[in-house]
């Protein structure tokens, strides 16, 4: 780990003269520092782009398995803000079948501390695990609504290839996740948060601006092994094998391992997919009506599409649920009669 560290704040001097907006360590798993680590790691992204705390967001994901008091105060004191909860569910017996080591007694403790300690929290829940039943959903939303946090994200089950649920050959109920999310969005309306993007829902100011910056096609910095970035249109993925990230880096060299610059339809038509996430939906260029019109009437045909506010176009309720559908029309190869 302090080889990797090296490598980071190394990695960092290869980009002099960034300077971010926002900051979020992400990757799931960053407290399984130790305090000394983190605080490291902390104290090298403070002196190559500037004080955290001044930044207008800076966030940590943070694992209920190994987040500690001290790791709490060492993340408080670098000027950290927000933390993100893995947490999936609230009961007991699904967080062991999905190979978690702690309680929801254990998470809401640390929950607790970490809004007494000023951090702004987010939790991420997970619909549609297997043997999770509809009630067990409604329960872990409402165990954890009572703790207040300011931002859930809330997904459905996928499973991926060479994951655990993989190979247990795990398949994912969508009626039943459907049922569940519908159930999710109304309670968490009905408790005050604005259901802003796809899985995402806030308290009114607690929206993750890193996060919207993603999904208006903003620029990024994206910095570690397997890490993507978009800085000047151009899209990046560093090395994801750790023996080639950290060669690459000892060596001087920046570790990209793939790079491209979308143009043309291509772009119009990432840019468009991404806004769509957002609940406001996005608003098309005139290049972009004129590429995708005929993909725009096609998914208001199929009520998925429907016309916002300001000239946007936005989701239905239906294509909130069936949003990768929607998506498909916007990455090739494109239908026959949308080619230039």
């Amino acid at each position: 780990m302090d080889r990797y560290l090296a490598a980071l704040e190394r990695e960092a001097a290869l980009h002099p003269g960034f300077r971010p907006r926002t900051l979020y360590v992400g990757g799931g798993t960053p407290t399984e520092l130790d305090p000394r680590q983190l605080g490291t790691l902390l104290r090298f992204l403070s002196g190559a782009f500037g004080d955290l705390a001044a930044l207008r967001e800076a966030t940590v994901e943070a694992s209920p398995e190994n987040t500690d008091e001290a790791k709490l105060e060492v993340l408080r004191r670098a000027g950290i803000g927000r933390l993100s909860f893995g947490l999936q569910t609230a009961e007991d017996r699904l967080l062991r079948d999905i190979g978690r080591k702690h309680t929801f007694a254990d998470f809401e403790r640390l929950c607790r501390r970490a809004s007494a300690l000023g951090f702004s929290v987010n939790v991420d829940l997970m619909l549609g695990l297997p043997g999770q039943t509809l009630e067990d959903a409604r329960r872990s939303l409402d165990r954890t609504l009572e703790l207040d946090p300011d931002h859930f994200s809330v997904y459905p089950l996928r499973v991926e290839d060479r994951t655990l649920f993989a190979k247990r050959a795990v398949r994912a109920d969508e009626d039943l996740e459907r049922e569940m999310m519908e159930g999710a969005a109304a309670r968490l309306a009905s408790a005050g948060y604005r259901h802003y993007e796809i899985s995402n829902y806030a308290k009114p100011g607690r929206e993750s601006r890193h996060n919207v910056n993603y999904w208006l096609d903003g620029p990024y910095l994206g910095l570690g092994c397997g890490a993507a970035g978009h800085l000047r249109g151009l899209r990046t993925q560093n090395e994801d094998r750790l023996s080639s990230y950290l060669e690459r880096v000892e060596k001087g060299e920046l570790p990209v391992r793939y790079s491209e610059r979308l143009r043309g339809k291509e772009k119009l038509g990432e840019t468009l997919l991404l806004g769509l996430r957002l609940l406001d939906g996005v608003r098309p260029t005139e290049a972009a009506r004129a590429a995708f019109d005929p993909a725009f009437a096609r998914l208001a045909r199929r009520g998925l599409v429907e016309p916002g506010t300001g000239g946007r176009l936005r989701l239905t309720r239906e294509g909130v649920f069936l949003a990768n559908q929607a998506f498909q029309e916007f990455v090739p190869p494109f239908q026959p009669e949308d080619k230039p």
